[in-house]
């Protein structure tokens, strides 16, 4: 007895180091493969360079999904197809724009078109129209006197210079720190907000919506509004809905800080101030549903191989730039990926699937409508069979930096198994996991029912002072050796997954968010 015990628990060990021995050898032709024939640069090149912008529904991101489809099959994946998820809207582009003041001198503004805002029909000349408002009784004032004008609304903004460099890396105390025990409420990027705050926010859009309105009845030609940012650099966004039904809009300008603030001042000077402008937006409506890219490689485990493990990025943008680091970056590094697995040969127990969502900026549409076909409904946690079927889900979205380590979403079961997964990659900087929580992109989708949902650390760099939704968002702001080192990780890590006896553990399942009766 004692003997077959003994012969029992070799074998058991035996195995145990033929397992480790092979992934060990795995993941050193992962790191090879990763690191020296990478082809991420190529990829984040069509995603940019070739696509242009991918604003959800425009011709930018229609060209870079079908490129990906494309490009997803010659790596020898299957199933991979457009997957619509539901109706999104409208998608807009820009085909013309040029603005400059004329007077006191000639100065071309740096700046662009609102998202989902209308044409000036042409080009358009007039004065520049200082109109400070900050209620609704201050409108009454400018009855009558503004059809036709380019109006700037002022702001109290003031920049401060800085010699600093923008871009930054995690310290080791930083990595640290984020192992530590976090607050309750802690972790989420961008934080609790204070309520008073909040208050004054919905105020302030309650009277934009107001003065948008009146400067449309009172017939403006151009509207033109700060953006924060400095150094040439601003920040966009959406000026109007891309609903199907949705009114007419002014043409509105996001003006680069140092642009607006020079005309600004001289208005309040007394200066006469002229500008030109030509704006030439273009909708389109013909099919306003919204797309996923998906692909596989089957699982060869006949046991395993309808359980599933998920890899993804968004694929959207906004359209001041090419949305290199939001989020070109993630998605060619998705692609990577799994580009790594299939030219390794390897054969994954499990199939993988990688998603190149649509439509995050919104709001995550892309993966909560898939989340929804597939897995079931956050409202009612009503659950489909799909879901016991899928170990995890892995995301990048924090821009170019390297992966420093995960965030287990408050998932503590997952954190011995990161870590194990993490060590052959300590000397490529990536050794952190912490139980705490990041927000504001599509892992959220698949974490909201109960899924295993993941988003790496990254290194900051520059990504939420310089590049994040801003014209600066384009190819030259990536980081090669950061962006192979990252697909090299998330190679394996996902490999892993696939070949784990066990699915990754699961956190608690979610409760309904069922209406409160009142």
């Amino acid at each position: 007895m004692k003997k077959n015990l003994l012969l029992t628990s070799t074998f058991a060990f035996f195995l145990s180091a033929v397992a480790i021995a092979q992934n060990n050898e795995v993941t050193q032709k992962i790191k090879d493969e990763g690191l020296n024939k990478s082809k991420v640069m190529e990829t984040a090149f069509y995603l940019t360079d070739v696509s242009g912008p991918r604003l959800s529904n425009s011709p930018g991101l229609e060209r870079a999904e079908k490129w990906a489809v494309e490009k997803l099959k010659s790596y020898g994946l299957q199933n991979v197809k457009l997957e619509p998820w539901g109706k999104f809207g409208k998608g807009w582009e820009v085909e013309k724009y040029y603005a400059a003041f004329t007077s006191p001198y000639y100065h071309n503004i740096i700046a662009s078109p609102k998202a989902w805002t209308p044409s000036t029909n042409g080009p358009i000349k007039g004065e520049v129209f200082l109109m400070k408002a900050d209620s609704l009784p201050d409108l009454a004032q400018f009855k009558g006197k503004l059809k036709g004008k380019i109006v700037l609304t002022p702001t109290t903004a003031v920049l401060a210079t800085s010699f600093k460099s923008d871009g930054e890396r995690y310290t080791e105390e930083e990595l640290a720190a984020m192992v530590a025990p976090t607050p309750a409420g802690g972790g989420q990027r961008g934080g609790q907000r204070d309520p008073a705050a909040l208050a004054r926010m919905t105020k302030l859009r309650e009277f934009r919506t107001q003065l948008t309105a009146f400067l449309k009845e009172e017939g403006v030609a151009l509207i033109l509004t700060y953006s924060r940012g400095n150094h040439g650099t601003f920040f966009t966004s959406n000026g109007a809905s891309y609903a199907e039904d949705a009114p007419s809009a002014l043409p509105e300008l996001e003006v680069s800080s140092e642009d607006f603030l020079r005309m600004q001042r001289l208005l309040v000077a007394g200066m006469k101030v002229e500008m030109e402008a030509d704006i030439k937006t273009k909708f389109f409506d013909k099919d306003l549903t919204g797309y996923n890219v998906v692909g596989e490689i089957p699982g060869s485990d006949p046991k395993l191989k309808d359980e599933v493990v998920m890899l993804g990025g968004h694929l959207d943008s906004w359209h001041a730039a090419t949305g290199a680091t939001d989020n070109a970056a993630g998605c060619a590094v998705m692609m990577e990926a799994v580009r790594i697995i299939k030219s390794l040969g390897l054969k994954p127990k499990r199939t993988i699937r990688i998603a190149l969502w649509s439509s995050e900026e919104q709001g995550l549409f892309g993966s909560r409508g898939y989340v929804a076909q597939h897995y079931g409904d956050r409202t009612t946690m009503v659950l489909k069979p799909e879901h016991e079927k899928i170990s995890a889900y892995y995301n990048l979205d924090n821009g170019s930096g390297k992966i420093r380590g995960i965030y287990l979403q408050g998932n503590e079961a997952a954190g011995p198994i990161f870590t194990e997964w993490l060590k052959p990659f300590a000397d490529l900087g990536a050794t952190t996991v912490t139980a705490r929580n990041t927000g504001g992109t599509d892992h959220q989708s698949f974490d909201a029912l109960g899924i295993p949902g993941f988003q790496f650390i990254q290194d900051g760099l520059e990504y939420n002072t310089r590049t994040h939704h801003s014209n600066e968002d384009t190819y030259d702001r990536l980081i090669p050796a950061d962006l192979m080192q990252a697909a090299t990780i998330i190679a394996a890590f996902v490999y892993n997954t696939s070949e784990r006896v066990e699915k990754i553990p699961r956190k608690e399942l979610p409760k309904a968010q069922l209406p409160v009766a009142r």
